[in-house]
């Protein structure tokens, strides 16, 4: 079963061909990152009139690349949210008119919750050792950080989520208080690396007996810290890169265990943009353990905004048929 999928949430416009929901034949991403550097964040009419540029071309590759025609295609995934309006609306436009056009199934795909469906892809080729469900999902991006118990795809349910800024987009904020550039999940990490230390310390807001979480306290603290200490003799913006990473770190560590351990599973699946930093990995696989919990990541291609993981989850919603009665796992819309 051959699913495109097709994502243009945020800045990238994606496309990739899946088979059988778990084997990546392609996975064509174009970006227009360098294109925001300068603005410090993520400017959406640029955003949106890239992806107007590039979705044809992109899609046109991963069906090159797969090695497939069209004819061979059993269903159209998209992403419809959440995301930038104007970047959506590109890529549901393009889907809906090839799916028309091609008399494909089309199916609709919340994109924060395929990103913990990436731990469940591979290359064609590669071998790996599945997840098993059920389990705890943790969402960490720039937009979202949640946690999510999954009994089995495509069912979630939302343990908590973030009450203000998610984890990423605290990172970038804190990179731009620091002078460290965009985007700021590699500058923090890059700086923290280089200034372990234990005099400098933050807090993340507890929400004691709830999942959800809270990023905005420690932002407006390393704000404060910054503007009373940044002309002292001693300041070093790579240790306050150091304890910023380390709070954060530390409470999505503590939440994702606890909401583990709530459930009763010892699985965790991790996702999102924020699951590549190399800190949060090496504290959830510690920590979890410790607790008899296994630990999965999606590979590193997978952890941003990716269509392979559009098509993948798709894959689980069943309703459509392809023209010899197999069961398409979708959702029409």
């Amino acid at each position: 079963m051959n699913i495109l999928g097709i994502e243009t949430s945020c800045d990238e416009t994606g496309a990739a061909i899946v088979c059988d929901g778990k084997t990546v034949l392609s996975n064509i991403v174009s970006s227009s990152l360098k294109e925001h550097v300068k603005y410090g964040g993520i400017i959406p009419e640029i955003a949106s009139r890239r992806q107007l540029e590039y979705i044809h071309s992109v899609v046109d590759e991963a069906l090159k690349k797969a090695k497939i025609s069209f004819r061979k295609i059993d269903a159209i995934a998209v992403t419809i949210k959440p995301g930038l309006i104007g970047s959506l609306l590109v890529g549901i436009s393009f889907a809906k008119a090839l799916s028309y056009a091609k008399q494909k199934p089309l199916i609709g795909i919340d994109h924060i919750k395929s990103h913990l469906y990436a731990n469940f892809l591979s290359n064609k080729g590669e071998t790996q050792a599945l997840p098993k469900l059920p389990a705890v999902g943790l969402i960490v991006s720039g937009g979202h950080s949640s946690l999510y118990f999954i009994k089995r795809f495509p069912e979630f349910e939302e343990l908590g989520h973030t009450l203000d800024d998610a984890a990423g987009e605290t990172f970038d904020k804190v990179a731009r208080i620091l002078n460290l550039g965009y985007p700021g999940g590699p500058a923090i990490e890059k700086a923290a690396s280089q200034g372990a230390n234990k005099e400098i310390r933050f807090k993340c807001a507890d929400l004691p007996n709830t999942f959800n979480f809270s990023f905005s306290g420690i932002k407006t603290a390393v704000l404060y810290y910054q503007n009373a200490h940044r002309h002292d003799k001693m300041y070093s913006v790579n240790k306050v890169a150091y304890a910023f990473q380390k709070s954060v770190v530390t409470r999505l560590v503590k939440k994702s265990i606890h909401a583990c351990q709530k459930k009763g599973t010892q699985t965790l699946l991790v996702g999102g943009g924020v699951a590549a930093n190399s800190e949060l990995r090496e504290q959830l696989q510690k920590a979890a353990k410790e607790h008899g919990i296994t630990t999965f990541f999606p590979p590193m291609a997978y952890c941003t905004d990716n269509a392979a993981m559009i098509a993948g989850l798709a894959f689980h919603y069943k309703g459509a048929r392809n023209k010899k009665g197999t069961k398409i796992a979708s959702r029409v819309f």
